[in-house]
């Protein structure tokens, strides 16, 4: 009779027993790893103007090296009415949060 009550359990040692979604779980990660993107980076074409805006570059350093002798002589002069009419439309904006 004692041997009536006892517990018998089937295969104890089965592995695949113990994780019933490993297989599931399995094809989710492969999914994922197929779903990945490689990074892209696309320029503007106002960037590409930029780019090859390479004509007026000899200009524009030129006109940054006269800024610079100026600025070193003292010769450099600064329109403090075109600042603060620049300044203005920020400043006002600030203001009013």
């Amino acid at each position: 009779m004692n041997e009536v009550n006892k517990l018998k359990i089937n295969e104890p040692n089965r592995i695949g027993a113990l994780n019933p979604y490993q297989k599931q779980n399995e094809s989710r990660i492969s999914e994922t790893n197929k779903a990945k993107k490689k990074d892209e980076v696309q320029i503007s074409a106002a960037a590409k103007e930029l780019a090859t805006s390479q004509a007026s570059s000899a200009e524009r350093a030129k006109q940054l090296e006269e800024l610079k002798q100026a600025v070193a002589t003292g010769t450099y002069h600064v329109e403090a009415g075109k600042i603060a009419e620049k300044l203005f439309p920020y400043l006002n904006n600030n203001q009013s949060e």
